[in-house]
């Protein structure tokens, strides 16, 4: 079995998220997309919002015979990776900065559990400017973000903000 963990805080998830997951279908039996619990970040949504939002919208990315699951973790994705059996750590990049800051985190990845691979894929260059942050920032101040994140995700990001639907 070809298990792959997709691991972020998906604060919230964006189609960016969303392509780099259909791009990995192919590449993989299963793919458990880990959102990871970190407190430090100060994130928008709980882990269990953030999961069901997920959830809600596994079911459109089309498996193709892949299975994709949603699973929480704490602590060093390296060590998740080896308790979810999984073989390969799919990561995406949208730019050069992306690049220098997850080699690091896939060579320290190799050093904790070097028979799990990372895996590197670029961003579809449509939402190479796509972060959580900045989806966040731009629904704040009154900007529009169709396009870039699922529209369930836009409407609870709103009703967070306490604003209604635009």
């Amino acid at each position: 079995m070809r298990r792959a963990i997709f691991p972020g805080s998906f604060d919230p998830l964006t189609n960016g998220h969303l392509d780099i997951i259909r791009r990995s279908v192919p590449l993989f039996d299963e793919i458990v997309i880990s959102v990871l619990n970190n407190p430090d970040k100060n994130p928008m949504f709980t882990v269990e919002e953030r999961c069901e939002m997920i959830r809600e919208i596994v079911p459109t990315l089309g498996g193709n015979g892949c299975e994709i699951r949603v699973a929480s973790f704490s602590g060093l994705t390296a060590h998740f990776a080896r308790e979810m059996q999984a073989t390969a750590i799919v990561r995406g990049i949208r730019a050069v900065s992306d690049y220098e800051y997850e080699l690091r985190m896939a060579l320290m990845n190799r050093k904790l559990e070097p028979e799990i691979e990372t895996v590197f894929l670029m961003a579809g260059e449509e939402y190479s400017y796509v972060s959580s942050t900045l989806m966040k920032q731009v629904v704040e101040l009154g900007g529009r973000v169709e396009g870039l994140i699922p529209e369930s995700v836009e409407r609870r990001i709103r009703q967070k903000l306490g604003q209604e639907s635009k």
